[in-house]
């Protein structure tokens, strides 16, 4: 197994507490092979059966949802050690509800969800460790559910705002995606959005540059 791959599936929650040597044994018992995709190509569509276990090696994915009128809702963005929509594996319906781009060059290892099966019988730790994943899919879906559902547009930014803080431990925050792109991923008009922005910014929550944005009151931000 290249060095890349194996570092890809240490940091992966499915081979959580799974040492390296362990993990090379694990992975001679199964058949699986490695994909690239360039940035902008799709690697699957929503209504497509989810019949594998692809965990991103490198690159980045972005997941997304579209209504019947066109909007698309960003949902979720998957770097090195994700998986794939991993709870539609097993489930009664396959279908995936997301679409997923790549969003830069991106490999992904893709093993059988009846390789993923017998590795998950015969090593107790990997099948707990598919449990606790699915577990915190459910509890990160509930949150982005709650978010996008019942929070206002000025709840959203001081929500992300915040969050993004708490990430980057610091009140100076970059933005790592343009704005157009964070709009997508709270179901908002960018214009929304800005106003939003301009609006903490005069009320002396927030100094605007560019990317980087200064926190300057945190209580204002709510």
């Amino acid at each position: 197994m290249e060095e890349k791959a194996k570092t890809a599936l240490l940091s992966c929650p499915l081979f959580d507490k799974i040492e390296g040597e362990e993990l090379e044994a694990i992975m001679e018992d199964i058949p699986y092979k490695t994909i690239e995709f360039s940035k902008g190509d799709i690697i699957t569509v929503a209504g497509m059966p989810c019949r594998y276990a692809d965990i991103v090696i490198r690159g980045s994915l972005i997941c997304s949802m579209a209504a019947l009128s066109g909007k698309q809702i960003e949902v979720s963005r998957l770097s090195s050690g994700d998986i794939i929509a991993p709870a539609y594996l097993f489930s009664d319906n396959h279908a995936i509800p997301v679409s997923v781009k790549a969003d830069s060059k991106t490999e992904l290892l893709r093993i059988s969800k009846e390789s993923l099966k017998i590795i998950s019988e015969r090593h107790s730790q990997i099948g707990l460790n598919f449990i606790r994943l699915l577990s915190n899919i459910n509890v990160f879906l509930t949150g982005k559910i709650r978010v996008l559902s019942l929070y206002t547009v000025r709840e959203k930014v001081a929500y992300l705002l915040r969050k993004i803080a708490k990430e980057q431990g610091s009140h100076l925050i970059h933005l790592d995606r343009s704005r157009q792109e964070i709009a997508q991923s709270f179901g908002i008009q960018k214009f929304s959005l800005l106003r939003v922005l301009s609006n903490f910014e005069q009320e002396g929550a927030i100094k605007i540059d560019g990317k980087d944005i200064q926190i300057l009151d945190l209580r204002l931000i709510k």
